[in-house]
């Protein structure tokens, strides 16, 4: 009787709970708490808190081998598929048109990524060093954490560095979640008070022709220089081009609702899947953290600085605190940005203007993806 007794207490998941199992199903709880309680990225984070959870209960491979978190991650990270469909689903919701309005906005959103290589040779930096050991593939997967996009740091994870996934998502989700904390503290360093007053001009009536040919020049013209910036910028401006041709209402309508929800719940937990405390609970991921922080700052930072450089040369003025905005958490970072442009000058509305250099951000970091998984894949 006391060995079946023994044999039933030995099965549980009580007795099998390692000190390491049960720190990460905190951590799952926590990620919980800050999605459901502080709305912090709850699309995300709700799923991959979740899925972290029962990637850590002891007893059951369902994180690993033929496990259904293990399929979810090997159908749709693995591939490459889940990042992607997410990415149509993002252009599908996306105005390229204050973005078309001011085209010298482009120039924001390139200067925002600075950020992803900053941290890519500070990361290498490190590691020679002797304080980390991170590969050239290693580092460039955590440097996209600077581009503040969740889905393009997750396909470059899975693509260069797949064990490092769960530590890179929780990360970029993190800071994108904090923009409201993070940012505004940088743009008033950067900024003198008269430059965050200054109001700027309406932007002009975008034609619909002119929505309709950026995505497929962009697209082309990318590719061509790029190659391996195409399946993330092809699948954004699919789904933009979808959106504005307007003959395709349905595919559009269940693009950016039905598809993207979808997707979003597998993706989540697929991530969740990599937050087993022997892949998370190691020093790399200490390092993964505050690289990240380092990278979304410098991104903030170059965005900035790249604004003030403009109106040295620009005739009309544009307000620096849109840089900011080049980071691309769309469009969490613009509502930020007008929101520090109010506090300058109740009449600055500075949100139309800031999803320019927003949406360039999304294209920035689509490209720089590429170019990292090009040179260090």
């Amino acid at each position: 009787m006391n060995a079946e007794l023994h044999k039933l207490w030995s099965g549980t998941g009580i007795a099998q709970l390692s000190f390491d199992q049960g720190l990460m199903i905190l951590v799952g709880l926590g990620l919980l708490y800050l999605a459901i309680v502080k709305r912090f990225e709850p699309l995300l984070l709700v799923p991959i808190g979740f899925g972290g959870i029962l990637a850590n209960i002891p007893g059951v491979e369902i994180a690993v081998g033929t496990g259904v978190l293990a399929q979810f991650y090997d159908l749709g990270i693995g591939t490459g598929i889940f990042p992607l469909v997410i990415f149509m689903g993002v252009g599908a919701m996306t105005d390229f048109g204050p973005l078309l309005a001011n085209p010298k906005t482009l120039f924001l959103g390139a200067a925002a990524q600075f950020g992803i290589f900053a941290t890519l040779i500070g990361a290498l930096w490190l590691s020679s060093i002797g304080i980390f050991d991170f590969s050239v593939a290693e580092a460039a997967a955590i440097g996209i954490i600077g581009g503040a996009d969740g889905p393009t740091a997750i396909y470059v994870a899975g693509q260069l560095a797949p064990h490092l996934l769960g530590a890179i998502a929780v990360s970029a989700y993190s800071y994108m979640a904090l923009v409201p904390i993070i940012q505004p503290p940088i743009m008033k360093f950067f900024t003198t008070e008269a430059e965050r007053k200054i109001e700027m001009m309406q932007l002009r009536e975008v034609s619909k022709a002119e929505k309709i040919c950026f995505p497929l020049m962009l697209v082309v013209l990318v590719a061509m220089m790029v190659p391996s910036a195409a399946p993330l910028l092809g699948m954004f401006c699919f789904g933009n081009l979808m959106r504005e041709c307007g003959v395709v209402e349905r595919l559009h309508f269940t693009t950016q609702n039905a598809l993207i929800n979808i997707t979003t719940i597998f993706l989540g937990l697929a991530v969740g899947s990599k937050l087993q405390a022997e892949k998370f609970l190691v020093p790399e991921t200490l390092g993964i953290l505050a690289l990240g922080m380092v990278a979304f700052a410098i991104g903030t930072m170059t965005g900035l600085i790249m604004a003030k450089l403009i109106n040295l040369i620009s005739r009309t003025k544009i307000n620096p605190l849109i840089g900011a905005a080049g980071v691309s958490a769309v469009p969490m970072a613009a509502r930020v940005v007008n929101k520090i442009g109010l506090e300058a000058n109740p009449q600055n509305f500075l949100l139309m203007h800031a999803m320019g250099p927003n949406v360039a951000g999304v294209i920035g970091s689509a490209i720089a993806a590429g170019i990292l998984i090009q040179f260090a894949g």
